[in-house]
């Protein structure tokens, strides 16, 4: 077991991965990264994993750099929406959010959350990860509902330009699978897989909870 508590750090500036981690009633830091999130991955789970492993490494590279003495558990994330392989991410403006809406209408589409777990303590580094998968339906969106929801400005920070705790409810019929995956971070998935991971690392530990209280 460390000498000190770890450090939790959530390297993401998703105000809803801050609500669902704090959830947890643990203390933890926000550090966001500034690395340009550019994958040339294709496939939607590579993808996203890939993008969560960059942003995860640029925080825990500053803080080794930073705070040396002191051990951390860095959790980096990234969702991605996915309709029948193409992958959709956050709008670049209203017309780009009102495509890829019409394109999702009276469809099932997949989203996926990528997490990368990154400890560091006594000068090493250990990780997992793992990908989220949660199959969301919406119903037809007729044009004064679409108009209505673009016109809250909801649809420009989000992939698949749109977010399932807002006013895309409206539209929404079904989801099978996680709701923390589609809001953002599948929290459920990230207690049993971080429960399971620090239970190897520090088997003396009653509770992998007490690490970071």
């Amino acid at each position: 077991m460390p000498n000190s508590k770890i450090k939790l750090i959530l390297a993401s500036g998703s105000p809803r991965r801050k609500e669902l981690l704090g959830h947890l009633n643990l203390p933890f830091e926000i550090i966001t990264s500034h690395v340009p999130e550019i994958s040339s991955e294709t496939d939607p789970v590579k993808f996203a994993r890939e993008i969560a492993r960059i942003k995860g490494e640029a925080v825990l590279d500053e803080l080794v750099i930073k705070r040396p003495q002191e051990s951390f558990l860095v959790i980096s994330a990234d969702t991605i929406v996915c309709l029948e392989g193409k992958i959709l991410g956050k709008p670049k403006d209203v017309h780009e959010a009102r495509a890829y809406l019409s394109e999702l209408a009276g469809r099932t589409h997949s989203v996926f959350t990528a997490v990368v777990v990154k400890l560091f303590t006594k000068g090493a580094t250990d990780s997992f990860s793992f990908v989220d998968e949660s199959l969301v339906s919406f119903e037809d969106i007729d044009e004064n509902l679409m108009n209505n929801y673009l016109s809250t400005g909801d649809s420009l920070d989000k992939a698949g330009a749109y977010g399932i705790q807002g006013p895309s409810l409206t539209f929404i019929s079904k989801v099978q699978g996680s709701y923390s995956n589609v809001v953002g971070f599948p929290l459920s998935r990230f207690i049993i897989e971080t429960k399971s991971f620090i239970s190897r690392k520090f088997p003396e530990v009653p509770s992998w909870l007490d690490l970071f209280r």
